[in-house]
């Protein structure tokens, strides 16, 4: 059997394309219009109709919900956000920690809502393992593990070489991190369980309905204007389309394989029995998981970037791309060098400027967003659209400040990124540079991070 390369994910070979919602019917109104189906929109949805039942809650979808990222990505929940460094600079160290905080409990949160939908998404909580693969390497994992015990990650675990083994005998790993922050999921049967509970709640989701501009009260499609007091724009990866947006968030390409069923022989040799998802650090860094179904799903970066912030049609990727996949899943374990490869997709994910996730919204005109998570959505979309729905109730009247409204990434303002072809070659050059250094480092016996890295990672604000 050959490679199946697209058809929007594994994930979707797996579960088949949802039946198809009706498109917006004409102009509308709302008291609140969220423009995309992923997860951050059907999330906020769920949640406002929760606190509020009487609102009128429509959702725009331009394909289908869970077209994008989240029926795409890793089935990664866990606590990781994107920028907390960053927040704990401009806003001290213990905002910072409340936003970990607050991400630790996501993982719960949304676990929970699963128990309580009813949704059953393969999910698995075995936390997060993070490796090292060389003295580089473990020298970034030691400092990685530090700072995260003191953003108050008490229950997070260092192992070496022997006890890394005992969980995933991954070739030739020096040491490993481990959280139990994360679990395990299957990203389309969550947004398709999330998407059937919102409908129940008494939400209306119009897929096939692409938003072409929003504007303050106006949500503006082929098929009819909706008009809401508030309207949120959740569209992450796929910002750029929208009219005027074209420069505020980067679709960073990400590409996945998925291997064929393993034997029980295969997994008693890899071990992998507490379903931990995996990860490295790499600074081109991978990412897996030990599926429901006895498959390792595992993902990178791949082509990064396409020219004019460009977003491919159905998740196909390049055969380079594939080719590399599979040498990080055979260097990680070398007894799988035959195996499989039985699907491969790609999908993009929201990169600010400054590499910080956000969520904001703008009182004067009720517009909101929220985004940016830069691979980190499964987990931080949850979090955003609690926090949207508190924004949104605080402006309205119905609320006070609460304790998510106060964390240091709302309403935080990032500039755009650079006009072509300047952003093009500067995602470029930046992940040459990180391939090269990871390469070096890998034959290298220096503890000391590769110098070209460091320098990418300055002038790039990763």
């Amino acid at each position: 059997m050959s490679t199946v390369n697209g058809g929007i994910s594994f994930w979707y070979a797996q579960e088949g394309a949802p039946a198809p919602r009706e498109p917006l019917p004409g102009d509308a109104t709302a008291d609140v219009c969220i423009v995309g189906g992923g997860y951050t929109g059907l999330w906020t949805a769920y949640y406002l109709k929760k606190a509020v039942p009487f609102l009128n809650i429509t959702v725009l979808e331009a394909k289908f919900c869970g077209y994008g990222a989240s029926g795409r990505n890793g089935g990664w929940l866990y606590n990781g956000i994107a920028g907390r460094d960053r927040y704990a600079e401009l806003h001290g160290h213990e905002a910072a920690v409340r936003l970990q905080q607050a991400m630790n409990a996501t993982v719960t949160e949304v676990l929970d809502v699963c128990e309580t939908e009813k949704i059953d998404a393969d999910q698995h909580r075995g936390g997060v393992l993070e490796v090292a693969l060389s003295p580089a390497q473990l020298a970034r994992l030691k400092a990685f593990h530090a700072a995260e015990l003191a953003f108050g990650e008490t229950d997070r675990e260092f192992h070496g070489a022997r006890e890394t083994a005992d969980r995933i005998r991954v070739a030739g790993a020096v040491g490993s991190s481990w959280t139990p922050h994360g679990a395990r999921l299957h990203p389309v049967k969550l947004v398709k369980g999330l998407a059937d509970a919102v409908e129940a709640l008494g939400v209306t989701i119009h897929e096939s309905t692409p938003v072409t501009e929003i504007k303050p009260k106006h949500a503006i499609t082929p098929y009819g204007t909706v008009r809401a007091p508030y309207v949120l724009r959740c569209t992450e990866g796929f910002t750029a389309s929208l009219a005027g947006q074209r420069r505020t968030w980067l679709p960073m390409n990400s590409s996945m394989i998925a291997t064929e069923p393993l034997t029980d022989a295969q997994w008693e040799s890899i071990g992998w029995d507490g379903r931990e998802t995996l990860g490295d650090m790499a600074h081109a860094y991978m990412y897996a998981q030990r599926t429901a179904d006895g498959r390792i799903a595992l993902g990178g970066r791949g082509v990064p970037y396409r020219f004019g912030s460009k977003t491919d049609n159905d998740g196909r990727t390049q055969p380079q791309t594939i080719d590399a996949l599979r040498e990080i899943l055979v260097r990680f374990f070398p007894q799988l060098a035959g195996v499989r490869i039985d699907h491969a997709w790609s999908g993009v994910l929201g990169v600010p400027r400054d590499w910080c996730a956000t969520v904001t919204l703008d009182r004067s005109t009720g517009l909101g967003w929220a985004g940016g998570y830069v691979g980190s959505g499964v987990a931080t979309a949850n979090l955003a659209a609690r926090t949207l729905r508190d924004l949104i109730q605080q402006d309205s009247g119905q609320s006070g400040p609460t304790d998510l409204t106060a964390l240091p990434w709302v309403n935080h303002k990032v500039r755009k990124w650079e006009p072509e072809p300047l952003r093009w070659l500067g995602v470029q050059t930046m992940y040459a540079a990180f391939r090269g250094a990871d390469r070096r480092e890998a034959t290298a016996h220096s503890a000391e991070t590769d110098r070209v890295a460091v320098l990418a990672n300055r002038l790039s604000g990763r």
